[in-house]
């Protein structure tokens, strides 16, 4: 039997391994259910590298709500980073339909005069997009903010890279799923950016509200590419999720191979991003199942 490794997105530090695994878990049966399906895997066949931790010791991070409002209302954060934050916020703004009458009527007239070079701007943005949904500002800017952490800090990104690669048994096939910044994670894991790993095959990589194709993230992973140790790719967004802007097509995120695209995901939680609304969505269980089960 094949092996399954989950690979988690932000906001999951000071939390217990073994709970979030179980919690992924039971969120995928609830989905396997739904088709009449049990799940086939001892709990030893299902993996969960977690980095939650090591990602917010190493850059010194503070709770996930008290780390919203940093980011929100707090001085800049280091030029490259935040110059990677601006553009995804910017982008996701645009996508939500924020325009620049609405980022003004969010900010005193010091910060306009100083136009939308300046950090105040983008507070702006994250301001405005809680008119849209209450819960979009705090998700976008702690959603960028690790994403830029990861890609800027290339400590981080091997640390946490290291951590994912060592869940990959060579020889032993896997079907990897990942939520939100996992994807990128992940993504970057198969693509053996920080040294290639041999003897690793993949039958199935599952990407579940991914930012992969927003541009100011696949413009810091070129070349783009089919990661050569997966047989198929399966991505799956819910189209009101600000995070995962647009489905990885041809047009949006270009790998030279087909990547299957299910975008009508229907998910539950509070802020239509959360992993368990993505599990427990029928087709995704079954995709899993069936990638995991096949001879």
């Amino acid at each position: 039997m094949r092996q399954l490794i989950f690979v988690h997105g932000r906001a999951q530090q000071n939390k217990d391994a073994k709970s979030l695994k179980d919690a992924w878990i039971q969120a995928w049966e609830k989905g396997l259910q739904a088709n009449g399906l049990n799940n086939p895997l001892a709990d030893g066949d299902m993996r969960f590298p977690y980095y939650g931790d090591t990602l917010v010791q190493m850059v010194g991070g503070l709770p996930a709500s008290e780390a919203a409002e940093v980011i929100v209302k707090g001085p800049p954060p280091p030029s490259a980073e935040e110059a990677l934050m601006r553009e995804m916020i910017t982008e996701i703004a645009a996508h939500e339909g924020v325009a620049e009458m609405d980022i003004r009527a969010q900010l005193p007239d010091d910060v306009i005069a100083r136009g939308p070079a300046n950090w105040g701007w983008v507070q702006g943005i994250l301001s405005a997009l809680d008119h849209i949904s209450p819960l979009s500002k705090a998700l976008v800017a702690l959603v960028t903010a690790d994403v830029a952490k990861y890609l800027t800090n290339p400590a981080i990104q091997q640390t946490i890279d290291n951590g994912v690669r060592s869940a990959l048994l060579s020889g032993r096939e896997a079907v990897v799923v990942s939520h939100s910044l996992g994807t990128v994670v992940a993504y970057n894991v198969l693509m053996s950016r920080t040294g290639a790993f041999p003897g690793v095959k993949v039958p199935l990589f599952v990407t579940l509200g991914s930012p992969l194709a927003v541009n100011a993230i696949k413009s810091r992973l070129r070349p783009h590419g089919f990661p050569p140790a997966v047989g198929r790719w399966y991505n799956a967004m819910d189209p009101d999720d600000v995070v995962s802007l647009y489905p990885l097509t041809k047009q949006h995120f270009d790998t030279g191979a087909k990547i299957d695209n299910h975008e009508k995901v229907d998910n539950h939680t509070d802020n239509q991003h959360g992993i368990e609304g993505y599990l427990d969505d029928k087709l995704v269980a079954r995709r899993i199942y069936d990638a995991l089960t096949a001879p």
